[in-house]
């Protein structure tokens, strides 16, 4: 029988990985979640759950209290720093029955745009032939036919001229809050509905640039939650205002005060003349 052997340096402490790599029912999760240093541990946890389901499960608070041994309240809470910091945004959208659904999106990217395709590298194109003698165009001339240029984006609506303004502009307020110009374009429609409903730009501005958290990693998704959940509701209508009524009247027969449009006899005098009549 084998003894251990006393002069044996003991293995170093910490954490020692035994992975096996998973081929069927996995989820990927960034490190930028996983080891993110604002969120909580259930936090963390809750997001990588909802990542792995899939879509149309039921997600509110009661039906993940219901899932977990943790507490409706821990759950809330939990659920609140995603949103602060981009992971996960919910909303209630109306259908056109009237009725209102809840919706809840998951973020396994904050700040990523999903539709864009992945890029994979390509082989390299081989080299071009020799280039010809070709005239050049003198300077000052317009290019030949099949000169490539770049594409200028589109040009914004004009409503949406002051919330580009407004969201290019918040990085002189709050350094963090740099925007790329799609995602100011992107995000255009959510601050014009804020000015649409009598929201003034300094309150807009005030509403986004406060309480940033600490560690930001996607100005832009919490831009689009705050958009979202403190989007304050129309102004009211402000009612007609009433008709004044008439000025008040001298009669002609008795001198007896009264309203009217015009002067002349009060109501029992003008009785009194047709009985008499």
């Amino acid at each position: 029988m084998a003894s251990r052997q006393p002069s044996a340096r003991p293995r170093a402490s910490g954490l020692i990985h035994r992975n096996v790599r998973h081929t069927t029912r996995y989820v990927v999760v960034g490190n930028h979640l996983a080891q993110h240093r604002e969120l909580s541990l259930v936090a963390i946890g809750l997001s990588v759950h909802l990542q792995s389901l899939p879509a149309g499960t039921p997600v509110n608070v009661k039906a993940l209290a219901a899932r977990f041994p943790e507490s409706e309240l821990k759950i809330a809470s939990a659920m609140r720093e995603l949103e602060r910091y981009g992971y996960l945004t919910r909303t209630r959208e109306r259908l056109p029955d009237g009725r209102f659904v809840p919706r809840t999106v998951s973020y396994n990217r904050p700040g990523a745009d999903p539709d864009a395709s992945p890029v994979t590298p390509t082989p390299p194109p081989p080299p071009p032939p020799p280039p010809q003698d070709a005239p050049t165009a003198p300077p000052g001339k317009p290019a030949r036919e099949g000169t490539v240029r770049e594409a200028a984006p589109a040009p914004l609506a004009e409503p949406d001229r002051p919330a580009v303004d407004l969201l290019a502009g918040l990085r002189a307020y709050e350094p963090r809050l740099l925007l790329s110009e799609r995602d100011v374009r992107r995000l255009a429609p959510g601050v014009r509905a804020w000015l649409e409903r009598g929201a003034h730009p300094d309150a807009v501005r005030r509403t986004l640039c406060a309480d940033l958290p600490g560690g930001l990693i996607s100005p832009a998704g919490l831009i689009t939650h705050r958009l979202l959940a403190l989007l304050p509701p129309p102004l009211p209508t402000v009612p007609p205002a009433p008709t004044p009524p008439d000025p008040l009247q001298n009669c002609d027969d008795c001198d007896r005060a009264f309203r009217s449009a015009a002067p002349g006899r009060c109501g029992d005098c003008r009785a009194t003349a047709r009985e008499a009549a």
